[in-house]
């Protein structure tokens, strides 16, 4: 019996690998920062991309948005042990495509950080990050398969906000533990927002 190509150049009933996800899950992200899809679909189908046993599922799920290009491969040599942010009054950003470490120092007084985990590489599956921050934000943008641990953080006239959790039956990829302290701030976990300009 023959198997009939797939229009991405696939096999529908080929078994997916963890490439083929990763590449659905990139072209799913692109589409809600573009505003394609809202962020409980970006949630739905990133959930059943990273589920997903065959190419054709794949394809299902992007069937109706656009192919964004192949990204250059990073190797798994690039994720540090240990990265150190020290701000004070200033902002720090890691976006689309950082390589997650094993473990952040973030010292940050007056300044907030945001750390997009949802489009980031993730090499290994554990972040430890040791916090000690005051009069600002840590900011995690997440997706499914990301869980995050704030049991360990002591705060002090601040607040930590997680979005509403949907069991979409993801295999947990990472597993981040927020240790240390913060105080007169806050800390945000949420999922990718719809761009109108830019991401918020």
């Amino acid at each position: 019996m023959s198997v009939q190509p797939s229009q991405d150049g696939g096999t529908p009933a080929l078994r997916a690998s963890h490439t083929d996800r990763d590449r659905a899950v990139d072209i799913l992200s692109a589409a809600a920062g573009d505003g394609r899809l809202t962020a409980e679909e970006l949630d739905e189908r990133v959930g059943a991309a990273l589920t997903a046993r065959t190419q054709g599922e794949l394809a299902a799920l992007t069937a109706d948005l656009p192919v964004v290009p192949d990204r250059t491969p990073i190797p798994a040599a690039a994720a540090k042990d240990v990265v150190r942010i020290e701000q004070e009054g200033a902002s720090t950003r890691r976006g689309e495509g950082w390589v997650v470490p094993r473990r952040m120092e973030i010292r940050s007084a007056w300044g907030e950080v945001t750390l997009d985990l949802a489009r980031a590489v993730i090499t290994h599956g554990t972040l430890r990050i040791d916090l000690d921050m005051q009069a600002g934000a840590l900011k995690l943008v997440t997706r499914p398969g990301i869980v995050v641990d704030t049991d360990s953080l002591v705060t002090s006239f601040a607040e930590v906000k997680t979005s509403r959790t949907v069991d979409t039956g993801a295999p947990v990829v990472l597993r981040v533990e927020i240790a240390g302290a913060i105080s007169w701030g806050k800390v945000v976990v949420r999922s990718p927002r719809r761009r109108l300009g830019r991401e918020a």
